[in-house]
């Protein structure tokens, strides 16, 4: 035998082919997760994205006696589904898994602001495209607003699960009245932070005097509070029920 050929027609060594180190954590079990979860994460990512687009508009909700004319941003349709969502979520699945929901959700709601940004900013309109100007007028937030937003949605959300489950004192009983005072508190909040580091020192451009942030706190606040009665208490009913049937 020609010397080194036995070492070419050896056994050969078997070669790794592309990705099979990946393939063990492709076989790998899924993480466990109940449909309940699944599908109310996959609404809450998608009305925290939802939230900003719609408070471009202000909702008139009419006349009321006493209280008179209330108008609110529409963006708190969409958010205090958000605090019923997570609500929904530590009542089923703890307060943990409800505060983890809370904090993820910064993360559409961050990417959707810088891609906003870069699409206003950056990305140059079609010639023949005129809107430009109004799309940017009601898409784009000041810097000094979308970090206002940011804070206020972290501290009103987390609230909300706090107080939530708090109230439960370890009976998980009445959900619909713990939720709805919860609603109310994180709502208070939330304007309140939101107001006060959006508007705080800004001049109006109409009269060039500082802007009254305690009346534009007030009338937010009882709107807020006249919508959350409304909609908390039937909607957590519905989210609760809804959840403990996916799981069953």
């Amino acid at each position: 035998m020609v010397p080194g050929w036995g070492t070419i027609f050896s056994t050969p060594t078997l070669v790794q082919p592309p990705f099979a180190r990946y393939r063990g954590a492709m076989d790998r079990p899924a993480p466990v997760i109940t449909r309940s979860l699944f599908v109310f994460s996959l609404l809450y990512g998608g009305l925290v994205v939802l939230a900003g687009v719609l408070g471009t508009k202000l909702a008139s909700l009419g006349h009321w006696p006493v209280l008179g004319d209330l108008a609110v941003e529409s963006g708190i349709f969409a958010f205090l589904l958000l605090v019923v969502l997570s609500s929904a979520v530590a009542e089923l699945h703890g307060t943990a898994t409800a505060n983890r929901l809370v904090r993820f959700g910064f993360i559409p709601l961050i990417v959707s602001m810088v891609l906003l940004t870069f699409v206003i900013h950056v990305v140059p309109p079609a010639p023949f495209w005129k809107d430009q100007d109004a799309y940017a007028h009601l898409l784009g937030q000041a810097a000094r607003m979308q970090f206002a937003g940011l804070i206020s949605y972290g501290v009103s959300q987390t609230l909300n699960v706090y107080v939530f489950s708090r109230m439960a004192s370890g009976q998980g009983r009445r959900f619909v009245l713990r939720a709805w005072i919860a609603s109310l508190l994180s709502q208070v909040v939330d304007t309140l932070i939101f107001i006060t580091i959006s508007f705080y020192g800004a001049i109006d451009p109409v009269t060039g005097a500082p802007m009254p942030i305690g009346p534009l706190m007030e009338g937010q606040i009882i709107s807020k509070l006249v919508l959350s009665t409304i909609m908390v208490p039937p909607f957590i009913w519905f989210f609760v029920k809804l959840g403990r049937k996916l799981d069953a």
